[in-house]
Parts: structure tokens; C-alpha cells; sequence
């Protein structure tokens, strides 16, 4: 209509453990809809120098190159009309940088971008630098969340007991979404949601504030710590027309990326969320008013994380989900190449989905905890009832996606669904996997749907 002005577009992205995503919406008389996306592999998995095999890092300026790669792909008009930016990325992990050189500001075809300047790698929250014993030697945190390996104060705690000159070359720390919204707002400090700083370890959700007298008590650099903000709102604005979009475009605070996929699929509390990504999750919203407890019981399988409006999600947060079926590939990947031959993994991954659905059932048992779990640290992977006739890829992927299936539910069981009011659960797969994961964990979904979560 003539006179009405253009629609504002609104940028997301998500900075997963594998790969970049971005994606364009534009509010239209037929409702939201997406004008635009791309995802990109970061392929940015680097070595540790510091903890070696148990160190689980990644290269920030391969991930910001790779975010660049992919707004550099959406239309350039659309990104002219950008008014509000909102970014989500891998809760837990922690990325360092100097406050006045985290990154330089550099000349594009389409504008200015961004590099890492002064900047750590990524220590993702894959991370097992921090052994059982390690972490129980350090102080009792004031909060409802176990700490663990691969949260943000305990990889702090390791470089002030293992390396702490590496500490010294920094004076601002946050997760790898956190510095993204800090580059482009240019926040003299570092501005963390509640979603993030609670997956960090040493924060208390109910008072929203980091446990300053514990940690400064065992010589913890609290400066480093982000100040604390609530999700959804905004941390400030573009500094200049970064890919073309306007200078001033709202920048919201970072979200966590299993907060965001739940937001896009819980539509009633009588809903409850299966995501499958580079892990697996299983969850239902509690009821409004609920309240964590003030200790975490370490033993239990079950975390409150904190979601939108001050509500939480009581999740099993499993370490094992893509990224065991990535393993499988793997090594039937490597055994093929022992014995002369190559094929390609996305070949692979095609061709033993379509044999476990090809197989009515499977005998065969897996437990497949090959990464652990947070509340079983040391219970690694198992394989029981093996038999000659259940020994093809069919029968031994199909065991493998039931095995997924069974252990979140061995830590939030059915029964238990069903007494907080749960009657749909919705199987989805939050694609945040690398690209050649997505259609085989589609059909994993589908396989998921054929086990009805009994």
C-alpha cells in the first residue's frame, strides 16, 4: 500500500558447536515468515596446547569467518532494513579477549565487518579439562546448578591453578555469543543473560548475581566476570552499519541455544521437548512461580534452567545425542579405510539410516554414553544381547538411536512427564549439527517417533 512503511527485517543467528546459522524474518499480512538463511560449517575444532586430548577448543576467527561467510550470503537489501539482532550460541563455553583489542573493524564490499583481534580460542562446553577430582577441590558453589566440566568458572578455575599467566593477557571473558554482542555494541564490559550466566557455574538465579565472596576467597579473577542482564533484553546497538545493517539496529542480550529451540516449540505447559543436536535433551516448562532448589543434588540427572519471564525448564541435559551417531560414522568411517577403501561420511550416514529403518526391531543393547554424563561422570558406553543375527549396520544403528532414546529417558522417565501434566511431547531435532547431519537426523527423529519415548 502506498505510504506504508517497509517492513523491518529482523536478523537471527545462532553460533553452534559445528556451524554458523543466520536467517532473515520479516513480519508480512500471512503472518512471520523466513526471508532468508544460510548455515555454514565452522570447522573450527583446533588443538589444546594447555590440557592436550581432554581439551576440547575452537578457533574464534574461524567461527567469526565463517559468521561473516554467511551474512555475506543473505540479500543485501534485506539486511539495508534490519532493525533488531538477536543471537543465541553454545551455553557453558568460554571465550577470553582484551577489553580494547578483542577485534578490528575492517572494509567489506557490503560494509564493515569484524575479525578476533586479541582473542583465546573457544573452550567449548565439550571441554574435560576438569577432572571429578579437580572440581571437588574447588569451593561449594551458592547456586541450584552442579558445577562441571566445560562451565565457564570452572575452565577459569583450571587456568588459575594450571596456567595462570594465560589469564593474565586478558581482561574480559564470556561465552563466544557474548562476545559477538559485545564486538558489535562495543561494551566497555561484557554484558551475559541469566541463561548463560547460570550455565557458567557460581550463579545464584535467585538473587541474579555471581557468588562474589566465595570465589574471591579462593583468589578467583572476578573481574573477568560479565555483568548480568535479563533474556530478552536489549544490550545496545550496532556501532556502525556492520554488512550494510544500519547503524543503531537493536542488539539483543545472548541467549542459550536450548532456551531459543524450546521458545520456538513449547506452545503450552502441558507440552514437554525432545531436541537432538550435537547433544540431546529432553524437557518440560514448571510451573510459573517455581523455584530451584538452593542446592544442587549432585547425583540427579535432572537441571532447572532458567528460561524467559522467570520461568524455568526442568531438563535432562545429555551429553550423548548427534554426537554419538557422528562417532559411529567415524570409526565405521576409519575401518573402511583400514581395509583400502573410502566412502564419504555423508554416504554413510544415508545408508545406515535407511538400514535401521529398513529393520523391524533389534535385540541388540546399547548404552551409548561415549561422552558421559554430567550427574555420571565415569559411566562411559556399553553393549549387551549380542547376537549373530542382530550384528548389520541396520540392527546396530537402530539400537544405537534407541539407546539415545532410552538414556534421556532413564533420566527423566515417562512416569514422571505424566505427574507434572505433560500430554504431547514433542519429538523436533534443533539442527545446530553440521549440514550433512540434518537429513540423517530427520530420519532419527522419525526413528525416535517409532520408539514413542517407551
Amino acid at each position: 500500500m502506498a505510504g506504508r512503511p517497509a517492513p523491518a527485517y529482523v536478523l537471527g543467528i545462532d553460533l553452534g558447536t559445528t556451524s554458523v546459522k543466520a536467517a532473515l524474518l520479516v513480519e508480512t499480512e500471512q503472518g512471520q515468515v523466513v526471508a532468508g538463511s544460510c548455515s555454514r560449517e565452522t570447522q573450527a575444532h583446533t588443538s589444546s596446547l594447555e590440557a592436550g586430548p581432554q581439551g576440547m577448543e575452537q578457533n574464534v576467527w574461524r567461527i567469526i569467518r565463517t559468521l561473516n561467510q554467511c551474512l555475506a550470503a543473505l540479500p543485501q537489501q534485506q539486511l539495508q532494513k534490519v532493525s533488531h539482532i538477536g543471537i543465541s550460541g553454545q551455553m557453558h563455553g568460554i571465550v577470553f579477549w582484551k577489553k580494547d583489542k578483542g577485534c578490528k573493524w575492517t572494509e567489506s564490499g557490503r560494509g564493515p565487518m569484524f575479525e578476533p583481534e586479541d582473542v583465546s580460542h573457544l573452550i567449548t562446553w565439550q571441554d574435560g579439562r576438569c577432572s571429578p577430582t579437580f572440581l571437588s577441590s574447588l569451593p561449594l558453589p551458592q547456586s541450584h546448578v552442579s558445577l562441571a566440566t566445560g562451565f565457564g568458572c570452572a575452565t577459569i578455575y583450571w587456568y588459575l591453578k594450571k596456567s595462570p599467566d594465560f589469564l593474565k593477557s586478558y581482561d574480559a571473558a564470556g561465552t563466544i555469543h557474548d562476545y559477538v554482542v559485545a564486538m558489535l555494541c562495543d561494551l566497555k564490559k561484557p554484558l551475559m543473560s541469566v541463561q548463560n550466566a547460570a550455565s557458567w557455574g557460581y550463579f545464584n538465579c535467585r538473587s541474579k548475581s555471581w557468588n562474589t565472596d566465595i570465589l574471591k576467597k579462593s583468589g578467583f579473577p572476578v573481574h573477568l566476570l560479565p555483568e548480568v542482564g535479563d533474556p530478552g533484553s536489549i544490550a545496545g546497538s550496532t556501532i556502525c552499519a556492520w554488512h550494510g545493517i544500519p547503524k543503531g539496529a537493536k542488539v539483543g542480550i545472548a541467549l542459550g541455544d536450548f532456551q531459543c529451540s524450546v521458545y520456538s516449540c513449547l506452545t503450552e505447559r502441558t507440552d514437554a521437548v525432545l531436541n537432538i543436536s550435537t547433544s540431546a535433551q529432553l524437557t518440560v516448562s514448571m510451573p510459573p512461580g517455581f523455584q530451584p532448589p538452593e542446592t544442587p543434588d549432585p547425583s540427579s540427572a535432572i537441571t532447572y534452567f532458567p528460561y524467559f519471564n522467570g520461568d524455568y525448564l526442568a531438563v535432562a541435559a545429555s551429553l550423548n545425542g548427534g554426537n554419538v551417531l557422528a562417532t559411529f560414522v567415524d570409526m565405521v568411517s576409519r575401518w573402511t579405510e583400514e581395509l583400502g577403501l573410502r566412502v564419504q561420511e555423508s554416504d554413510i550416514y544415508t545408508k545406515i539410516i535407511k538400514a535401521a529403518l529398513d529393520q523391524n526391531d533389534s535385540k541388540l543393547s546399547i548404552h551409548p554414553t561415549v561422552f558421559g554424563e554430567r550427574h555420571m561422570p565415569e559411566q562411559l558406553a556399553s553393549v549387551a544381547n549380542i547376537a549373530v543375527s542382530d550384528l548389520s549396520l541396520g540392527h546396530v544403528t537402530r539400537a544405537l538411536c534407541r539407546g539415545i532414546v532410552e538414556n534421556l529417558c532413564s533420566m527423566l522417565p515417562v512416569q514422571r512427564l505424566m505427574e507434572t501434566g505433560v500430554l504431547l511431547v514433542k519429538a523436533g531435532v534443533y539442527l545446530t549439527c553440521r549440514p550433512t547431519w540434518d537429513a540423517s537426523l530427520r530420519s532419527l527423529a522419525h526413528l525416535l517417533m517409532i520408539f514413542h519415548l517407551q
